[in-house]
């Protein structure tokens, strides 16, 4: 899966999310994600992170085996 299109999953279900991502083994398998969003406050950071995964879907363990994932609201 390309890092683009991870993005642009994660965009399309948090339209005000800035995303960061960096394929980390180099195999478009395994990825760390940063995204930013001011959706987010107010929501403890389990609801943060189960939102990015609802926009990524089945994807996870399938086409994207591994994300490390930070959630953050903008300062």
């Amino acid at each position: 899966m390309a890092a683009d299109e991870i993005e642009a999953l994660i965009v399309a279900a948090i339209p005000d999310a800035r995303v960061e991502i960096t394929d980390l083994a180099g195999d478009g398998d395994h990825y760390a994600a940063r995204v930013v969003a001011a959706s987010f406050r107010g929501l403890p950071r389990v609801r943060q992170h189960q939102r990015v995964y609802a926009a990524l879907g089945a994807r996870m363990g399938g086409a994207l085996h591994a994300l490390q994932l930070t959630t953050a609201t903008p300062d």
